[in-house]
């Protein structure tokens, strides 16, 4: 067994209660999606890509992909590559003459690894790699620099601390996300929730799916998992697990903690969740959003 697998921590959790609840952290916990997105990413994302002559439509693409669509909150280096594919088919791209990054390399690399983050791609680079890997290497990097320059005094969502205060004791807490770890740390710990986890998993351990399924699956019955969060991914993530799924409503946040808080947790606690109260709340949470983007359809 590989015991420098980051995700063997998540395989040695052992249950201390009776529930376990996987929260996602941004645009769930933290209301950090836009500023993140917004601030950070697109920028470099323009700039490390070359895309100037078309930003804004790079911009567009980037927030259509990572804010709003079913895409919303996957992992940064298949977001690259989904926004890549939209850029390159825009008619304006295409007027300007702009040759969008096909990231080939990129692509046979997410094929191979599970575990999508800078660690296991600072490996890859530090054995060689061809300019485009080192080039997505330093988007990543910059990205992750410019969230620590430019994100902080951003709180949890309301309700959340005291949704937290409430599970204390009943739920273990997992922290599933697909932020590099050293965000997720210091964001949790900026606003003194970090000690209501467990253990706080980002993409270096794997992917959501993953981290429930190494954390959770088989350790608790399948009507006692939930999974929070804001993104199909994350319902996806619980479905796999046979977990029960919450949803935070993009746009609609604070009501949807105040849902949780005032209704849906004590249901998950009493057994009542599964079903027709849990479909209601998915089908809702499947009207938010768009598969495809407004100038495609």
């Amino acid at each position: 067994m590989d015991t420098k697998d980051p995700a063997q921590a998540l395989r040695d959790m052992k249950p201390e209660n009776e529930f376990f609840i996987g929260f996602d952290s941004d645009g769930c916990v933290f209301d950090t999606m836009e500023i993140k997105h917004k601030e950070c990413f697109c920028p470099n994302y323009i700039n490390s890509f070359g895309l100037q002559a078309v930003s804004k439509y790079a911009r567009e693409v980037w927030e259509f992909v990572n804010l709003y669509s079913k895409a919303r909150g996957c992992n940064r280096f298949l977001a690259v590559t989904q926004a890549m594919d939209l850029l390159a088919r825009r008619p304006e791209t295409k007027a300007r003459g702009v040759d969008v990054p096909k990231l080939t390399s990129l692509r046979d690399w997410i094929e191979n690894e599970t575990k999508l983050g800078n660690p296991a791609l600072k490996a890859l680079v530090e054995k060689g790699v061809d300019d485009e890997m080192k080039n997505v290497y330093a988007w990543s990097l910059a990205v992750n620099e410019t969230i620590g320059k430019i994100v902080r005094n951003v709180p949890p969502f309301p309700l959340v601390r005291d949704s937290l205060e409430k599970i204390a004791g009943k739920a273990d807490v997992l922290v599933v996300s697909q932020t590099p770890l050293e965000a997720l740390e210091r964001e949790w710990e900026e606003h003194g929730i970090d000690g209501f986890a467990r253990m706080i998993a980002g993409q270096e351990m794997g992917t959501k799916t993953e981290h429930i399924a190494f954390a959770a699956k088989g350790k608790y019955p399948s009507e006692k998992i939930l999974m929070i969060g804001d993104a199909p991914g994350d319902f996806d993530a619980a479905k796999k697990n046979d977990a029960l799924f919450f949803p935070i409503n993009p746009g609609h946040e604070e009501a949807s903690w105040e849902l949780f808080h005032g209704e849906a947790l004590a249901k998950f606690f009493a057994g009542t969740y599964a079903g027709e109260y849990e479909k209601k709340l998915i089908d809702d949470f499947n009207t938010y959003l768009p598969e495809n983007p407004a100038w495609e359809v």
